[in-house]
């Protein structure tokens, strides 16, 4: 009992921390809340280091990446009439005490990480916001996937790789 109690507040922490990088990301491309994309982003940088093995996994470059979606969101708001100045999106400096909210693409990918993990059981990690992220074809984190030819599918599969790996 002691050990599911602990885990829960590893992975708690875990959320927190990825919420946080999350928000970052978003409020950086000038957005108020935070999408799948921009977990996707806030999972490589997790400490634990799954996401970046499961891109190196499928041979995808993050940098490649977030350029992806500088240039996605840059078009968007282009399409709109705005101007928008290119600058490698970086994390900004973390926002304590502050509440949290998502828009409806990170709610989905929070509602749906509950089941990834009881699936593939290990600590909540960057490799199941992948794998998530993963079934998450028309999402802009899954367009920008594309946007860099890393196939979904494969993504998912390397992302169960590494679960599977750090559960043996």
């Amino acid at each position: 009992m002691f050990a599911k109690l602990k885990q829960r507040w590893q992975d708690l922490r875990t959320i927190a921390n990825l919420s946080n990088h999350a928000e970052r990301w978003a409020l950086k491309a000038g957005q108020q809340h935070p999408g799948v994309e921009h977990y996707a982003l806030a999972a490589l940088y997790l400490a634990e280091g799954s996401a970046r093995r499961v891109f190196q996994r499928v041979g995808a470059d993050p940098q490649a990446y977030r350029a992806a979606l500088e240039k996605r969101h840059a078009t968007a708001l282009s399409s709109l009439g705005l101007e928008v100045e290119a600058d490698n999106m970086a994390p900004l400096p973390a926002t304590a005490g502050k509440l949290f909210d998502a828009q409806p693409s990170g709610q989905a990918l929070m509602q749906k990480l509950r089941d990834a993990q009881r699936r593939l059981p290990a600590a909540l990690c960057g490799a199941h916001i992948l794998l998530v992220v993963a079934g998450m074809r028309q999402s802009a984190a899954g367009r920008a996937f594309g946007a860099i030819n890393v196939d979904l599918q494969a993504l998912g599969r390397a992302a169960e790789e590494e679960l599977r790996t750090m559960a043996a």
